[in-house]
């Protein structure tokens, strides 16, 4: 698939997000000081106030949260029908990401899911989302 917008690399609080996922690696915040997650990532602790947050690599597991299928075409780069998905990270209840799967698949609240990266170019990769075991 291909998109017209591109996610903002250069931010300070999501840059090494989308820096990690050209690596291929799945990373979110944490506050050291209290353990809760951060999301979305930001340097300071929305929890208990705190700035002593770092980055934290994922096993690129979680469960699928909620999802809806988008069957109306508004954009020509989005061709129809697509799934968004909200997954829930293993690590953390704290995180939800979002990510996209082609068509209309069957899916089930709390179904396993696993992330795989989505090349935009070079230098930009997003994290998607696909159930367990099957194939991008």
């Amino acid at each position: 698939m291909s998109y017209s917008i591109q996610p903002n690399t250069e931010d300070r609080e999501t840059g090494p997000f989308f820096a990690a996922a050209a690596e291929g690696r799945l990373v979110f915040r944490v506050c050291n000081d209290c353990g809760h997650a951060t999301q979305p990532p930001t340097e300071h602790c929305p929890w208990c106030g705190g700035w002593n947050t770092e980055w934290r690599q994922a096993q690129g597991r979680g469960r699928l949260h909620t999802w809806t299928t988008v069957t109306h075409q508004i954009h020509p780069d989005y061709p129809t029908p697509f799934t968004l998905v909200v997954v829930e990270l293993d690590e953390t209840p704290d995180v939800r990401l979002m990510g996209r799967l082609d068509g209309a698949p069957v899916l089930t609240a709390g179904q396993p899911m696993e992330v795989w990266f989505e090349k935009l170019n070079d230098d930009v990769a997003l994290p998607q989302w696909r159930p367990l075991g099957r194939p991008v």
